[in-house]
């Protein structure tokens, strides 16, 4: 099939690339960047060097889908809202890798992102590309909207607890971990190297972006209104996603039941791996193992003295957290196997 990258020279649009140029059912025909047009790709992502001889183009829409069957959108958040439209308008598929089109509700862009959605049609029509939840929805729809990282590692881990009503929906308390490549490619003084080494930094401590998405399909898949508190922390790793969900149960809920609840949803998903063994040193999620795959690892334990069931999930904020689930729907969407230039292994150490 032949695949256009509107916006490849972050680090999502680099992972983007990587996947792409070893898929043996993808034809790259064009990536763009607004800052490096006429360059070639490995001038900005040098692990490229020798995998390809393509330059960057221009942000010019009728010139570079052209030639396109599906585009991969890996623009900044509120980049992408207006140029989706046009690219459906074209008959061309899109998986979109903003946030731009990951919520149902109207109202909740003004709220979370600040900005009225113009295209408020388009929102029950985007298929929210987790999936392990959305495999159907993904595969028939024109328009797929990748999870954010946060969110995916988030949804990932409680979905199967919520579903089985084990837990007050009501009392969820999220705390994240993510490494500095989630915060893009562009430096600021936050995530400049010698302000992030060696500390932890909670930061938007209530109110995060990502609450709105896992509200919305945690509530889905449990049939009713879910409340999360969430906070985000940036660790001093360059990428990863750790999140540990405090949850309270409704009733005596047993180490059988829980696994139960997790084989019995995801037994069969090639990319979710239960690592919940107490033995060793990674006896439970790490996302240092996660690295490089599109492999979300989830563990949990029950805490009998307060009731509580905390429950982590790891991943690649790069990959499963973004360009890998991408190329997992890009498989979806097109009846290839599902594990088409995912199948790989971390490096360790």
């Amino acid at each position: 099939m032949k695949i256009s990258v509107i916006g490849g020279s972050g680090y999502v649009g680099g992972e983007l690339l990587r996947l792409l140029l070893v898929h043996p059912n993808c034809d790259l025909e064009a990536v763009t960047s607004r800052s490096y047009a006429g360059e070639p790709l490995y001038r900005v992502h040098p692990n490229l060097r020798g995998g390809t001889t393509l330059r960057f183009q221009k942000h010019d829409i009728e010139s570079v889908t052209s030639h396109s069957e599906l585009v991969f959108m890996a623009l900044p958040h509120g980049e992408a809202v207006e140029i989706v439209p046009q690219l459906l308008q074209r008959g061309l598929r899109v998986i979109d890798l903003t946030a731009d089109y990951r919520l149902k509700d109207p109202a909740a862009y003004k709220e979370y992102y600040g900005f009225d959605h113009p295209h408020p049609e388009l929102l029950e029509k985007a298929a929210y590309g987790l999936p392990e939840l959305h495999r159907s929805a993904i595969k028939n729809s024109q328009l797929v909207s990748v999870p954010g990282c946060m969110a995916t590692a988030s949804i990932l881990g409680l979905a199967p607890i919520i579903t089985n009503g084990f837990v007050d929906p009501a009392r969820i308390i999220i705390d994240a971990k993510i490494g500095s490549s989630g915060a893009g490619v562009s430096p600021t003084l936050a995530t400049h190297h010698s302000e992030r080494s060696a500390g932890v930094r909670p930061y938007k401590v209530t109110g995060h972006r990502h609450i709105a998405e896992v509200e919305q399909e945690l509530g889905a898949v449990g049939k009713g209104n879910v409340q999360v508190s969430f906070t985000p922390h940036a660790v001093n790793m360059v990428r990863g996603v750790l999140t540990t969900s405090h949850a309270f149960t409704q009733s005596n809920v047993t180490d059988k039941d829980v696994w139960k609840a997790y084989r019995g949803q995801y037994g069969e998903e090639p990319f979710v791996r239960m690592v919940s063994d107490r033995k060793g040193l990674y006896g439970l999620p790490n996302p240092k193992v996660t690295v490089g795959t599109n492999f979300c690892d989830i563990g949990f334990e029950i805490d009998d003295h307060t009731g509580r069931l905390v429950v982590f999930a790891a991943l690649d904020n790069l990959t499963k957290g973004a360009a890998g689930q991408a190329v997992q729907c890009y498989n979806i969407m097109t009846g290839w196997d599902e594990k088409t230039a995912l199948n790989v292994m971390a490096l360790h150490p």
